[in-house]
């Protein structure tokens, strides 16, 4: 029987996991209380226990805190605003979008701006939820992702598997996270206001924290597609 108090404890530990991945989704606003250093470490050390390759354990997070983040947040929302390009370090959608992928990014928009209440064609309001990527949300934690430029493409595939254990255990701490991928559209900048080496390439962001279970933005659920869409089985 599950524990009403804790939902994690559960006498099949199969089913516990099955529920964490569940209830692991993307939150965009979160309480202000702050996450314990002990604890983000033990979130980063249990996200380092992902495979990879030669154990190379490719990537870096960097906590981005005070004036730096303050500097950043400025800098990436006044980009944007001027609607201001840059090449990006590495390609992160495809180009051009096949059109089944195509459905399924209109789909998790409109389930986004719809938990919101935000009208298709409202720029404006669209807009100004996009550049709260750039204030992590107001995440208590603020995480930058990097990773070596000498390394193979493969090894954002391990970088990938760490970012997913760290929202796991993240999830499993009682915590939420958020992936923003937004960031990667900015690597010069982002280099640039927080005097980074450009020896490594701009992954993403992570906002971190306690998620605001008011918020309605929090109520965004997008779906999955069923297996037969990704899963076939070869036996000739």
């Amino acid at each position: 029987m599950r524990n009403p108090g804790n939902p994690l404890i559960n006498t099949d530990p199969a089913d516990a996991y099955t529920q964490l991945c569940s209830d692991r989704r993307s939150i965009r606003a979160f309480r202000p209380d702050a996450v314990p250093d002990e604890l983000l470490l033990a979130l980063l050390r249990s996200a380092r226990q992902a495979p990879s390759g030669a154990n190379l354990q490719p990537g870096s997070f960097l906590r981005v805190e005070g004036q730096a983040r303050q500097r950043l947040t400025s800098a990436l929302t006044q980009a944007f605003q001027n609607n201001q390009l840059e090449a990006e370090d590495y390609s992160y959608f495809p180009d051009p979008m096949a059109s089944i992928y195509r459905r399924r990014q209109v789909a998790a928009a409109r389930a986004l701006y719809g938990a919101l209440g935000i009208e298709r064609d409202d720029r404006a309001a669209r807009d100004a939820q996009f550049a709260r990527n750039f204030c992590f949300f107001d995440a208590p934690v603020a995480l930058l992702v990097t990773i070596e430029r000498d390394m193979g493409t493969g090894c954002y595939m391990d970088l990938g598997m760490a970012l997913y254990g760290l929202m796991l255990a993240a999830q499993a701490h009682g915590l939420a996270s958020c992936a923003i991928g937004a960031l990667a559209s900015y690597p010069g900048l982002i280099r640039k206001t927080l005097s980074l080496s450009d020896s490594h390439a701009i992954v993403c962001g992570i906002a971190l924290g306690y998620a605001d279970p008011h918020a309605p933005v929090n109520q965004t659920i997008t779906r999955r597609a069923e297996a037969d869409a990704y899963f076939r089985t070869l036996n000739e």
